[in-house]
């Protein structure tokens, strides 16, 4: 098997090429990660997780500036560890999701199709958010 499929040594790929390939995926991560806070649809989580992912393998110091972020990192950390979000987390991300659908349904095109898709995505993301555990604020 050639030396650049081989699993990380010590957290980072020996390749210098296949090291910048990972950090520049988990920049753009990050990038996509952030502005699914604002964009309703566009994902954050799994965002993060990736560019997680891709810090470990091409830079340690970048993946715990990301860890270590005040912002972002108690959310990946939480979520990684499974021990959940916030109930303020929740209600923002619950809010600016029907904020922004609502706006969406109501300047948006007026297939009834495309409406009921807004309404549908809404739901689905609605029932995934309020599975999550819910930390205390505290914890």
């Amino acid at each position: 098997m050639p030396d650049i499929y081989k699993s990380p040594v010590n957290g980072n790929q020996r390749n210098p090429i296949i090291r910048f390939l990972f950090l520049v995926s988990g920049l753009i991560a990050v990038f996509l990660g952030f502005a699914g806070i604002f964009v309703p649809l566009l994902p954050t989580t799994p965002f993060l997780l990736l560019a997680s992912w891709c810090f470990v393998r091409s830079s340690e110091r970048m993946n715990q500036r990301l860890m270590h972020n005040r912002f972002l990192g108690p959310y990946i950390s939480n979520y990684k560890s499974g021990h959940g979000i916030t109930r303020r987390n929740k209600l923002y991300s619950l809010a600016f999701l029907w904020i922004t659908l609502s706006i969406s349904f109501i300047s948006g095109p007026p297939h009834w199709w495309l409406r009921m898709g807004l309404l549908a995505i809404g739901t689905v993301v609605t029932i995934h958010i309020l599975r999550f555990k819910t930390l205390r604020e505290n914890q």
